[in-house]
């Protein structure tokens, strides 16, 4: 009996395992699920500590780099190994600069540099450089050429005067300084009679040639002896809109201008001055500078009267 009794006890236990089988499951892996849930755990705390450690690794490797930064999810292993960033890659030399730089080795290279540019380069640098001032230097010295040309012809010009009415003298051989000798005037004028009685042969001016003269007026001014009135100023600076930028023309001759001087002294009525002390008192350039340029500027404010062609 009790043999019969162990062995119904076994029949149920055998039943019990084996036809409930989601118990027999739930009942074997109750165990192995929180096993598992604990491997699982312990798996994501190793891969999130493996996660938060590769960028530090890749940082440790490329440090500073935007680039550098560890690939998102889903990328394998071989993806996740970043690549040198552009920078970090060696400057390659641009075509140019090669060609530049010519064929050859490191050694023949260095010593081109060392050398400096070529004889082409520095000539070309040099024009450059220089540049500036070709171009004023040409010019000046034409501009002294025409002058010279100009007044060359001027004296053989006077030269040959017939009537001599008027004489040249350099200054210290200068052709571009003049002393100009006066001898005639109207014979009919107070001036010309002041002249005889005080026995003086001429009247003394001084002219000046500017740089670019025959296109700007020369200075013009009287010398001796000392005049009043016939449009002659203090330090004997003459009041004539012919010698002024407004009323020069380069067609004008040194012979014309003195004609027209002459002519001007006698319209103004210029007489030779006689009071005692002043007469002996000579014009002053710096004077005469002076006052010309007063004169120009009067008379750009309130014109020129220019007087008629019948009085010369």
């Amino acid at each position: 009996m009790a043999t019969l009794l162990r062995k119904i006890g076994l029949i149920r236990l055998h039943n019990r395992d084996t036809e409930d089988p989601k118990h027999h499951h739930n009942h074997r892996g109750g165990g192995g699920g929180q096993q598992s849930a604990s491997l699982r755990g312990k798996g994501g705390a190793k891969s999130g500590g493996h996660k938060q450690q590769q960028p530090q690794q890749q940082q440790q490797q490329h440090p500073g780099g935007a680039g550098d930064a560890s690939p998102g999810p889903g990328k394998g292993k071989g993806q996740r190994a970043a690549e040198p960033a552009p920078r970090d890659k060696p400057p390659q030399p641009a075509a140019g600069a090669a060609g530049a730089a010519g064929a050859g080795g490191p050694r023949e290279r260095a010593a081109g540099a060392r050398a400096g540019p070529g004889p082409a380069a520095a000539a070309a640098a040099a024009a450059a450089a220089a540049g500036g001032s070709l171009v004023p230097a040409a010019r000046q010295q034409h501009c002294t050429q025409v002058r010279s040309r100009r007044l060359m012809k001027e004296l053989q010009d006077i030269a040959r005067l017939s009537d001599r009415f008027i004489s040249v003298e350099l200054v210290d051989e200068s052709l571009f300084d003049w002393n100009v000798k006066l001898h005639q005037v109207d014979k009919d004028s107070v001036l010309w009679q002041d002249m005889k009685e005080t026995n003086t042969e001429f009247i003394l001016l001084n002219l000046t040639f500017p740089d670019n003269f025959p296109f700007s007026p020369p200075f013009m001014r009287v010398l001796s002896p000392r005049l009043e009135n016939g449009y002659v100023l203090d330090g004997g600076a003459i009041c004539m809109e012919l010698l002024t930028p407004r009323g020069w023309s380069s067609a004008y001759t040194v012979e014309a201008v003195m004609r027209q001087f002459a002519a001007s002294l006698v319209k103004g009525q210029g007489r030779i001055c006689r009071k005692a002390g002043k007469s002996k008192k000579s014009f002053s350039r710096k004077e005469a500078e002076a006052t010309f340029k007063s004169l120009v500027k009067t008379h750009e404010k309130y014109g020129w009267v220019t007087p008629p062609v019948s009085d010369g």
